[in-house]
C-alpha cells in the first residue's frame, strides 16, 4: 500500500472536493480512482481525470444523502485492464448536515451527555443523607456518592479530552491541526 490518506470525515450537504496527484497511478495513463463506503449505507464515489490528477468533486445534492454515523473506506485505483490496488483504507465519519436536523436534536456526544446526567443526580443528591430505605417491602438503593464522584471525574477528562481533539490539540497541548487542500 503506498503513502496516500483519504480524507476522515465528510460533511452531508456539503460539496466534497479532493484530489490526488498519483505518479504511479496517472489519469492520463488511464487509471481511476474509487472509494467504497460501507457502514449505514453503501457509498461508492468514482474519481474524474483532471490533466494528469484524480479529483473527487460530489455535489452538495448527493451528499446531503449521505447518513450520518462512521464508515469503513477502501480507495482503490482502477486501471482500464482491470488492475486493482488499494491505494489506503480505514474508518471515516460522515458528519450530519445541521442544515437539515430538526432544531430539538441534542447533538452533544455521550461524554457530554453522561457528564450532565451525572452532575444532575450529584446536584439531586446533595441535601439526601440516606443510601438506601426501605417502605413496606420495597427498597431503594442509590449509587453511592463516592461512584458518582469517580465517573464524574472519569467523563470530565473524557470531554476535555474531545474537545482538546476538536480544537485541534494533542495530549501535550501542542498544536497539530492540518489542513489538506
Amino acid at each position: 500500500m503506498s503513502y496516500v490518506r483519504f480524507p476522515t470525515k465528510i460533511t452531508a450537504g456539503v460539496t466534497f472536493k479532493h484530489s490526488f496527484n498519483l505518479t504511479a497511478y496517472p489519469a492520463t495513463g488511464g487509471w481511476s480512482l474509487v472509494v467504497y463506503l460501507r457502514g449505514a449505507t453503501s457509498i461508492n464515489m468514482q474519481s474524474t481525470a483532471d490533466g494528469n490528477q484524480h479529483l473527487f468533486n460530489i455535489s452538495a445534492e448527493t451528499t446531503k444523502t449521505y447518513q450520518a454515523g462512521h464508515y469503513g473506506y477502501s480507495l482503490r485505483a482502477i486501471n482500464i485492464s482491470g488492475e486493482v490496488e488499494e491505494l489506503d483504507s480505514g474508518v471515516l465519519e460522515i458528519i450530519a448536515d445541521l442544515s437539515a436536523i430538526n432544531t430539538s436534536t441534542d447533538l452533544r456526544s455521550h461524554a457530554q451527555k453522561t457528564l450532565a446526567a451525572l452532575e444532575a443526580v450529584i446536584e439531586g443528591r446533595a441535601s439526601l443523607d440516606q443510601e438506601r430505605y426501605r417502605i413496606n417491602n420495597r427498597e431503594l438503593y442509590r449509587t453511592p456518592l463516592e461512584t458518582l464522584l469517580k465517573l464524574r471525574s472519569l467523563y470530565r477528562a473524557e470531554v476535555a479530552r474531545e474537545q482538546a481533539k476538536a480544537k485541534g490539540k494533542s495530549l501535550f497541548g501542542q498544536v497539530v491541526r492540518v489542513t489538506l487542500e
